[in-house]
């Protein structure tokens, strides 16, 4: 992504975005106007899909996690677009600028989400990056520690390897698969919120795995 100078400073004075998200460890459920369950998107990039989905489920509280203002700060735009369209201000939703990695440390087990969103995230071919995955079992592990008991994680990419990977992993760390498709757009489940990346694969024919998993155990390794 070319930098933008203005995204910083407009993300900075956006009353939704959080600059130092490590500083809200244990208090995240405290940022919302109301209570009610949190969905987390990692890797939120332009915001297509919390654009769609925030305005959508007033009642469901929003977390979209990426790391550079570059694409954070599109998403913020795209995000007060469709709550200007809905007629309501965006009140159940935040931005953060985190390293996925280390969400650990602005995350603690207080921060229970009930859904952890992964949209086509670097599938990261090379075997000696794998651990940088998304959805590896070093990340998985972390993400147990926030995610609540039966609680989902949902999974979009357009990479065969990935995608026959992520099934291994999930397994690994003790989640069920209850749903799976090769081909997204061609089944029952096809529609919903679209992101950037699943719009431009689209276009170019390229077909869209999915997945539902549920954490089937208890909380992960702290």
């Amino acid at each position: 992504m070319r930098f933008k100078a203005w995204a910083g400073p407009e993300l900075d004075a956006c009353p939704f975005f959080i600059r130092r998200p490590e500083r809200l460890r244990g208090e995240w459920h405290g940022q919302f106007r109301r209570a009610g369950p949190v969905w987390l998107e990692l890797g939120c990039g332009k915001g297509l899909f919390l654009a769609g989905a925030a305005p959508a489920n007033p009642q469901v509280n929003f977390i979209g996690i990426d790391l550079k203002d570059s694409v954070l700060g599109p998403a913020k735009r795209n995000i007060e677009q469709a709550f200007r369209e809905a007629g309501r201000e965006p009140d159940n939703i935040l931005l953060a600028a985190m390293n996925i990695e280390r969400i650990r440390d602005a995350m603690g087990p207080e921060d229970s989400v009930r859904r952890i969103y992964i949209n086509f995230c670097n599938p990261w071919p090379r075997p000696k990056h794998h651990k940088r995955r998304l959805t590896h079992p070093r990340q998985l592990e972390s993400y147990k520690t926030i995610l609540e008991p039966g609680g989902e994680l949902l999974f979009k990419t357009d990479d065969d390897g990935l995608f026959a990977d992520t099934l291994g992993y999930l397994s690994e760390c003790g989640f069920d698969v209850v749903r799976k498709t090769y081909d997204l757009h061609a089944g029952p489940e096809a529609g919903g919120i679209l992101t950037e990346h699943e719009i431009l694969f689209l276009r170019r024919g390229v077909k869209i795995k999915a997945l539902k998993a549920v954490y089937r155990g208890g909380k992960g390794k702290t």
